[in-house]
């Protein structure tokens, strides 16, 4: 057992030593504070641009970085991962229509480089697509003859229906009922075939314009000035 005047000098030195220990841990926890009562990265630099082009760098996420892409980096300075913009609801909302847009404007360019290179492939030169042209037109002028000589074929027929209706003059009425219907059916054909000549002058306008609008890209495209895509046409 103690004596009392052993007992008097170990009580300070206890004392002493649980101040000791009590100040080392309230030191390590200041090291490990951010100073605003959080805990810093420790081994982590955040960095990002932000809106005035500065460079910033911080030991933890980047507030005024916020609406813009912020990296974490390793201590030996490697991309640890990479932080993605904080937006509202609408802005989210924003930012994926215009990447839609964007999507659908490079599905469209791609499609339209796709349709030119078809059209060189098919019409290396302006000779190549002047051929094309006269036998498209060339066919629609075949079938407009065709429903041509069918009206002429028609109307002789009227002809010789009206011959054998004269003797009914005076009252048609008593005209037997078949030649009636050869005057209505003669009439109908008539019509049909003048309809479908109207169609097929309206393709040959619809042929035309269409081929006028390849021959304006195709000269762009054949022209050596275009970036080297298309070839001169041939003489």
């Amino acid at each position: 057992m103690l004596s009392p005047a052993v007992i008097h000098h170990v009580r300070p030195l206890a004392r002493l030593l649980a101040a000791a220990a009590c100040l080392a841990a309230s030191g390590a926890a200041l090291a490990q504070s951010d100073g605003k009562g959080g805990v810093s990265n420790t081994g982590s630099i955040f960095s990002c641009v932000d809106a005035g082009g500065r460079t910033i760098t911080s030991d933890r996420p980047i507030p005024a970085c916020f609406d813009r892409e912020q990296v974490e980096l390793n201590s030996s300075g490697t991309v640890k991962r990479r932080i993605e913009p904080r937006y509202t609801a609408r802005e989210r909302a924003e930012i994926e229509a215009r990447a839609r847009e964007a999507e659908q404007a490079a599905l469209r360019q791609r499609e339209e480089r796709r349709r030119e290179r078809a059209l060189l492939v098919r019409y290396p030169s302006a000779a190549t697509h002047d051929r094309e042209r006269a036998e498209a037109l060339k066919q629609v002028d075949a079938v407009i003859e065709a429903a041509r000589k069918r009206l002429s074929e028609l109307g002789e027929e009227r002809r010789r229906i009206d011959g054998e209706m004269e003797f009914y003059a005076g009252d048609p009425g008593k005209a037997p009922a078949s030649l009636r219907r050869q005057v209505e059916d003669n009439d109908q054909a008539v019509k049909v075939q003048k309809r479908f000549i109207g169609e097929q002058e309206e393709e040959k306008r619809r042929i035309a314009s269409r081929f006028d609008e390849e021959r304006t890209r195709l000269v762009q495209l054949w022209s050596p000035e275009n970036g080297g895509r298309a070839r001169r046409p041939a003489p």
